[in-house]
């Protein structure tokens, strides 16, 4: 009986996005019901990251969901990660960036009960998920101050944005797994160039941080250049990293506790310390 307090007092808690049905639920089950569950360090440095993992739009990957977060949790950062609806459960385009746009609004209303700063708030996605993360990065919001939920008045916007070989073209280098899943098997061309991320950036575009492998065979690197390449012509401060080698969803490359993960995790922390956004120890 105690054990089982134990393990219960210390499982991550679980936020609903919504107290009811979330916009165009099909039905009322798990799969139907978008939530964050919080991980939180023992130490908040006022950072939060809204984590979104990958899976082609199909399936969630815990390594980019629940490794990030603990891997945060070491500098500082509270992580919430974001389990959107998925094709697999009958969802499309809008419903997940009706998901991370929800979360994003959700922590900037909560964030006084995690010790957040409002103006701190980030997005972090890989894959497919990344692309989720990208979507708010180019299409957030002011929100609704007439609003009578107190949730949807928040900013959308993020403040800093990390992606991880990231799906961000839905043209000519899309991850056709990923564009079927979000837009259906026929979509709307003006869908396709709206939700291709690159061509949606502007100067208001939060600072990113991206990364990628040149051998991708999955998501190939474009996206990420592509990306980036936009952030450069709009002004907007970025940092870009193509590895020549590790091909697609290699998230940290090993335990979150461990100090011996992938290149790309020392310069991340190295990034979001410099702009204050992980603590300095």
């Amino acid at each position: 009986m105690l054990m089982a307090m134990a393990a219960l007092a210390m499982a991550p808690e679980v936020i609903r996005l919504w107290n009811g049905d979330a916009p165009g639920a099909i039905a009322h089950g798990e799969k139907d019901i978008p939530t964050l569950t919080v991980f939180k360090p023992e130490k908040p440095c006022g950072t939060a990251v809204v984590v979104c993992p990958g899976g082609g739009y199909w399936m969630l990957a815990d390594h980019e969901g629940s490794g990030y977060a603990k891997y945060l949790n070491r500098l500082g950062i509270t992580a919430f990660v974001l389990k959107y609806r998925l094709a697999s459960d009958g969802y499309h385009n809008p419903a997940m960036s009706q998901d991370v746009t929800r979360a994003i609004r959700t922590v900037r209303t909560r964030a006084a009960d995690y010790k957040i700063d409002s103006n701190k708030i980030g997005v972090m996605g890989s894959s497919a998920g990344g692309h989720l993360a990208s979507t708010i990065l180019t299409h957030y919001s002011a929100g609704d101050g007439n609003s009578v939920d107190i949730v949807e008045r928040a900013s959308s916007r993020p403040d800093f944005g990390i992606l991880c070989y990231a799906v961000i073209d839905l043209g000519e280098f899309a991850h056709s797994g990923s564009r079927t899943n979000l837009l259906g098997e026929k979509p709307d061309p003006a869908l396709v160039e709206n939700l291709s991320n690159q061509k949606q950036v502007n100067k208001n575009t939060p600072p990113t941080f991206i990364w990628t492998t040149a051998d991708d065979a999955t998501v190939k690197a474009q996206n990420s250049i592509l990306f980036a390449q936009a952030l450069q012509t709009a002004g907007v401060p970025y940092e870009l990293h193509v590895y020549p080698h590790g091909n697609h969803g290699l998230g940290l490359g090993g335990d979150p506790s461990s100090d011996n993960l992938l290149p790309w995790v020392t310069e991340l922390r190295r990034w979001l310390t410099e702009n204050d956004w992980a603590s300095k120890n």
